[in-house]
């Protein structure tokens, strides 16, 4: 389970500073998918690095697990599998030695890679590209590395920043029921989208981010019951456009 509690983060500009969070609150549950979604510049992808430890707050807490991201930072990464908004995969490496190479820097013994790479690779669908150099790979060929990368070590919580971003259709459809798959194993899933079919699709609940606060929170159904609209995507814009909203 991921929290966070009354995060702030501000920046400094040439101009004065920039408040990109502004005291967010939400928990994201074991054996849920939950959305995280917000305009450009909202503060998602500010809150999005500070629950993966890329970023400290200047305020809060964030809790994985219950241990505090700020006091042992090591621990919560060892408990997080994260797809990061740069995929960032090693080019001149295979993609089994991409994901080996995670997998030692976690303390895993090639044994445990070995077979955790076999199991990832069949959900995955990477047989016939796991010993092929990644460059010159496809969109959805880096990503599916970049995941497998990011869970080789087994982890209960998973961040993940856009992962069909740039994916053919069926790419998406497989990354979908894998996602799934994530969350009927009992994990945390953080999902961030601008799909809003996606997002209504896959997460049991959505916590809406504009203007470095949390606007509204609950279930697709819900959300659309708040704002009196049939779709997500309508709900959504209203959320953003409006100083009500749900509870985080």
């Amino acid at each position: 389970m991921i929290t966070a509690q009354q995060l702030y983060k501000s920046f400094k500009t040439r101009t004065g500073t920039v408040k990109a969070v502004d005291g967010i609150d939400f928990t994201a549950e074991d054996g849920r998918i939950t959305g995280l979604l917000g305009p450009n510049g909202a503060g998602k992808t500010t809150t999005l690095r500070m629950l993966y430890t890329l970023m400290k707050p200047d305020r809060g807490q964030i809790r994985v697990d219950g241990v505090d991201a700020v006091q042992d930072p090591a621990a919560v990464r060892r408990a997080l599998g994260v797809l990061p908004d740069a995929r960032g995969i090693y080019k001149r490496l295979t993609a089994r030695e991409n994901i080996a190479y995670f997998g030692e820097l976690h303390g895993m013994s090639k044994a445990s890679i070995a077979e955790r790479t076999r199991e990832l690779s069949a959900r995955l669908d990477m047989d016939d590209i796991l010993d092929r150099p990644a460059e010159g790979f496809s969109q959805g060929q880096r990503t599916k590395t970049a995941i497998a990368r990011a869970l080789v070590h087994d982890p209960k919580n998973v961040i993940l920043d856009e992962p069909t971003n740039g994916l053919d259709v069926m790419t998406t459809r497989a990354m979908r029921d894998f996602l799934l798959h994530l969350r009927s194993e009992g994990r945390c899933v953080i999902l961030s989208s601008h799909v809003m079919q996606e997002v209504a699709a896959l997460c049991d609940r959505i916590v809406i981010i504009a203007g470095g606060r949390v606007v509204a929170a609950g279930s697709p159904g819900e959300l659309r019951e708040k704002f009196a609209r049939d779709s997500l995507e309508d709900a959504f814009v209203r959320a953003i456009g409006s100083e009500e909203g749900l509870p985080a």
